[in-house]
């Protein structure tokens, strides 16, 4: 069995995390009847439209007017609601300064879920990309920033964060994402990635940290670096805010000799950036390579994207190989 099928579920379909988002609020409305959902008239793009179809009085189309719409959500949440909030991450995270101050600042139980994020949403063209949308969020206090990679922990944490008193910001996919293997046991916890190989990471050569849309690419790049007899350990980056401190901690301190992230986003700020910001404060730390957009986006198709920001298997692989030297 090949490193991809030890790590990736070949046997399940692929599921942007879009869709997964807007099945799970439409099932978990039932058991929340506190629960409300926003969208900036995008409901087919976002999925919320499962939400009004089964809870019209608790669904709210607030029309091309995302600043509006989160002023509502903070207003809702004041009034004892759990509002989702929708809309593509470069509109939702463009009105930052609602999200400042309405949300961010007074602590608002608000659900921010930004979709079609990254340069693989294909022909739309940059000016429907989130490719800063991450330094926006996490540059905020009080605000918990998450990117699932795939259907199961997109559902985990939505079922997280209704229960959890407090803003956050989710960042989805257009694309399908694979249902990823995870070992035994594994648990949904706060601020904990998900090492899908554990037992490498004490000798492993590269650490390699991904989530969202790249993280197919990077197992694939796993794998084609396992070949050249390169040991990489593979994380699901998934929390922005907070990041898992302990693991860069252990990362850190193994033998390692290069860290690596790689993000559909700038490569500044995101989750290069909050790594590099981290291991920077330890006595004892690890070179790191951050792979990210370097440019504006382009339209172009979800592949062909792909290959030119260099989020292929092979690219990744490349840039890994090269800086290793």
């Amino acid at each position: 069995m090949s490193l991809y099928e030890t790590l990736v579920d070949t046997n399940t379909k692929a599921v942007a995390s879009r869709q997964s988002f807007g099945l799970a609020v439409a099932e978990l409305g039932d058991s929340h009847p506190e629960m409300v959902v926003l969208d900036a008239d995008l409901s087919k793009s976002t999925q919320t439209q499962h939400f009004a179809k089964k809870f019209p009085e608790r669904f709210f189309n607030m029309g091309i007017a995302e600043a509006n719409m989160i002023g509502a959500a903070a207003g809702l949440a004041r009034a004892g609601h759990v509002p989702f909030a929708a809309s593509f991450a470069c509109f939702l995270t463009g009105r930052y300064d609602q999200i400042r101050m309405s949300v961010a600042a007074s602590k608002a139980n608000v659900k921010l879920v930004g979709t079609h994020a990254g340069v693989g949403i294909g022909e739309d063209g940059h000016s429907q990309m989130g490719l800063e949308d991450l330094t926006l969020m996490r540059s905020l206090p009080n605000m918990t920033v998450f990117q699932p990679s795939d259907d199961w922990d997109t559902r985990e944490f939505i079922k997280w964060s209704i229960k959890h008193d407090g803003p956050v910001y989710m960042r989805l996919t257009r694309q399908g994402l694979p249902l990823l293997k995870r070992p035994a046991g594994t648990e949904f916890k706060p601020g904990v990635w998900g090492v899908l190989n554990p037992e490498v990471l004490g000798s492993a050569d590269v650490v390699l940290m991904a989530s969202g849309g790249v993280m197919e690419p990077s197992v694939k790049a796993a794998e084609i670096l396992s070949e050249k007899s390169l040991k990489v350990c593979v994380v699901n980056a998934n929390w922005i805010r907070p990041i898992d401190e302990a693991f860069l901690r252990k990362a850190c301190e193994s033998s390692a000799k290069l860290l690596v992230t790689v993000e559909d986003h700038y490569d500044v700020g995101g989750l290069g950036g909050a790594v590099a910001e981290f291991i920077s404060t330890l006595p004892n730390t690890k070179r790191l390579l951050r792979i990210g957009v370097t440019e504006f986006g382009q339209s172009g198709s979800p592949a062909d994207n792909m290959e030119h920001y260099g989020f292929t298997g092979e690219k990744i692989s490349a840039r890994i190989a090269s800086s290793l030297g």
